[in-house]
């Protein structure tokens, strides 16, 4: 396997989220993503009167329900469509566009740091942990959310998998991406926050079946709202992409429900503290 590159993975997930259609995350990955935003506070300690940052807020869904505790909220995302959509729908909660890597932002200057999925976006995670750790106050905490084992996550092993039985190839211009499960691993979450310098590091599984209504509403959300999804799908030609979208349809077969497809998602959350 080449070696990932962290700048040019960088670059290629912010041109990817400046050509997505937020309205098509919020749709289809939305209401996946904010199912545990209140287990994810809760690791982080975030009650009234905490200051929080939310890392890769996104559409606000995490900072939104921090200020609904009581907390006081700032969201950081790198997307400006991201971010356009999290101030209209959130004008009350301060939201700034910055870099998970280098969030420039003081040091000990905050009560609890959570990142929704952000990890998975990032070509350098070790980064992204060390911000989060310098911007806490001490005994401040820190709770992170990545996807579970791509066994036990579906939503997001699906088209991988499809793509493999459809005899597609990963596009030209793609590039190399750190691993998307690495920290599915307990053991290699729970390094990475101790690499930060970060104690009683604590790690959770969250299990649950997301129901989508049909095969269209998954495939609109992988084309317009992902990002390495999207170009895997986009840049294939119009027979590989037709063969790709069958074998997607027949691995959801089995899944079929009354009302459409349950899907299993799985989800790691780790929580720690600052010493």
């Amino acid at each position: 396997m080449t070696e990932s590159d962290p700048d040019e993975f960088n670059a290629f997930e912010r041109r990817g989220w400046a050509e997505n259609s937020a309205d098509a995350y919020d749709r289809v990955f939305g209401p996946v993503t904010r199912r545990f935003v209140d287990e994810l506070l809760d690791a982080a300690g975030v009650g009234r009167g905490a200051r929080v940052l939310d890392v890769a807020t996104g559409p606000g869904y995490v900072a939104a329900r921090a200020t609904a505790r009581g907390a006081r909220a700032v969201g950081v995302d790198r997307s400006p469509q991201m971010l356009a959509m999290a101030r209209g729908a959130h004008p009350d909660i301060e939201f700034r566009e910055a870099d998970a890597e280098d969030l420039r932002l003081p040091a000990a200057s905050f009560d609890a740091a959570v990142a929704n999925f952000c990890l998975l976006h990032v070509g350098r995670p070790e980064k992204v942990v060390a911000e989060l750790a310098r911007v806490l106050v001490p005994r401040g905490r820190v709770a992170l959310t990545v996807w579970g084992p791509p066994d036990r996550a579906r939503l997001f092993g699906l088209v991988p998998e499809a793509l493999r039985r459809a005899g597609a190839s990963t596009p030209a211009g793609i590039p190399e991406g750190p691993d998307f499960f690495r920290f599915s691993s307990d053991g290699e979450f729970s390094r990475l926050l101790s690499s930060a310098g970060l104690s009683d590091v604590a790690v959770q599984t969250l299990e649950f079946a997301h129901r989508v209504p049909d095969a269209e509403h998954l495939w609109s959300g992988m084309l317009h709202g992902s990002v390495r999804t999207r170009a895997l799908l986009a840049l294939q030609t119009v027979d590989a992409r037709a063969r790709i979208h069958s074998e997607l349809v027949h691995l959801l077969e089995p899944l079929r429900v009354d009302g459409g497809f349950d899907i299993p998602v799985s989800i790691k959350l780790a929580s720690a503290r600052k010493v």
